[in-house]
């Protein structure tokens, strides 16, 4: 005997698993992408230091890899809405992949020349922001498909890739020590092949990472005015231009802490990559409880206060520290807490840009705030590099925190900063009135990165 409504609700049941489907698989891809970049964020500059013995030759390995990111952010939110979110996702990460997978290639060979180690890392570059780009927009429908809560799913969002950096980092730490980074390096390359699998099978089918067939062709004059539209979109509020200047100084800073800063300081002082590898993930576990913290209650706290208290805890003091010790303890606990502030800064991001930007300019306008936030990227690493080799570590760590310090001053002094805990208006276009807000971040496919944080995948 068949019970009543048995049917209809085993309907139901199948009905919220499949609406839940594509944001789970974004974030399960997402999880798999970072786990991966973390690997880069180690293996990278231990490659680059143990065949080159130069931090100023690893600084420049980083800014041949971060300069093409702000060149594809730049002008790659158009091409993303017309070709699909899905299919850029998808041939971003197999490039990626395989551009990865060449290096240590290469080096078994016994043929990899240091231009080709840049020129792989610009590929890296060029071709992952796009992909993060891509997968970040979605989000939203994604959200709302699933019944969550906008504020929720941006900080699971966020909560996933911290977990995913806190296990990669350490587990790439222990790799480097014990297998070499050019292991490091074969392995990222199979995350992005996951990643890659993950999307072609689970956004199968979903409109919004459909390729856009009801607009205009893309001819050049076209794609001219979609990205003037996305940066006039963009520049709209002084909120918008506070932010993005913000976070574009402290991604630099930020850039040269990853790149060069961290792993130098733990080849001459710490022991090695291990120790990196502990210190980057302590702080992506405390990043990772931090957003979920804001995940539970941050919708009752104002977002301009939690946010200028994240960056002062979570911006300068580590650069501080390390210039004051040399050893991994007071490090470790001071990233602990860096880990906690930076936690809350990409959902209160994401939350405002999402709120304030439509959903048919997000992709424009993602890639027009992206490439402004990763603006000073390219010299991070190259500006840090440079500084050791000519002033020495401490002062380079001391002068990098300064500044940073400053930085983070911002939306306390500036009165704009106040639009943060504003509710959007919206004008009878259903476009709000302030204009949008973003981050970078990997990213970000550039979430905003912390001192153990890495830029957008990127």
């Amino acid at each position: 005997m068949t019970v009543p409504g048995g049917n209809e609700t085993a309907a139901d049941t199948g009905a919220a698993k499949n609406a839940r489907g594509p944001l789970a698989t974004v974030l399960t891809a997402n999880a798999v992408s970072i786990t991966g970049n973390s690997l880069t964020l180690i293996g990278v500059p231990w490659f680059a230091l143990d065949t080159t013995g130069s931090p100023g030759k690893a600084g420049f390995v980083a800014f041949c890899a971060a300069l093409p990111v702000l060149l594809s952010t730049l002008a790659g939110g158009p091409v993303i809405d017309r070709l699909g979110r899905r299919r850029v996702s998808i041939a971003s990460d197999l490039v990626c992949g395989l551009a990865l997978a060449m290096i240590p290639l290469l080096h078994h060979l016994g043929v990899l020349e240091f231009w080709m180690l840049c020129a792989l890392m610009a590929v890296t570059g060029l071709c992952h922001a796009p992909g993060e780009m891509a997968r970040h927009v979605l989000v939203p429908d994604l959200a709302q498909r699933a019944g969550t809560a906008l504020p929720r799913a941006a900080s699971l969002y966020d909560a996933v890739a911290r977990g995913a950096r806190m296990t990669g980092a350490a587990v790439a730490g222990l790799l480097v020590a014990f297998l070499g980074a050019d292991t490091v390096l074969f392995l990222d390359a199979a995350t992005f092949g996951l990643s890659a699998l993950l999307v072609t099978a689970g956004l199968r089918g979903v409109p919004s990472a459909e390729p856009m067939r009801d607009g205009p062709r893309l001819s050049p004059a076209r794609y001219r005015a979609d990205l003037r539209e996305g940066y006039a979109y963009l520049f709209r509020s002084r909120l918008l231009l506070g932010i993005m200047v913000m976070v574009m100084v402290t991604n630099g800073l930020a850039q040269s802490w990853s790149s060069v800063l961290l792993p130098v300081h733990a080849r001459e002082e710490l022991g090695g990559p291990a120790a990196q590898g502990l210190l980057v993930s302590v702080f992506a576990g405390c990043a990772l409880a931090g957003a979920l913290l804001y995940g539970a209650v941050g919708v009752r706290l104002p977002r301009r206060a939690v946010f200028a208290a994240g960056f002062l805890v979570g911006g300068a003091p580590p650069y501080v520290v390390a210039a004051l010790t040399d050893t991994t303890a007071p490090l470790l606990v001071t990233l602990a807490a860096a880990g906690f502030g930076v936690g809350v800064l990409n959902p209160i991001l994401t939350t405002v840009m999402y709120e304030q930007v439509p959903e048919a300019l997000r992709s424009r306008v993602v890639g027009a705030s992206t490439a402004g936030v990763l603006l000073t990227t390219p010299l991070g690493g190259l500006a840090a590099g440079f500084l050791v080799e000519r002033v020495g570590l401490t002062p380079t760590l001391l002068g990098i925190g300064a500044l940073y310090f400053l930085t983070t001053l911002a939306p306390l002094v500036f009165p704009s900063w106040r639009g943060m805990d504003a509710t959007p208006a919206t004008s009878p276009a259903g476009i709000p009135d302030g204009g949008s807000v973003s981050s970078s971040g990997p990213s970000t496919p550039a979430p905003v990165p912390g001192p153990g944080g890495t830029r957008p995948r990127r």
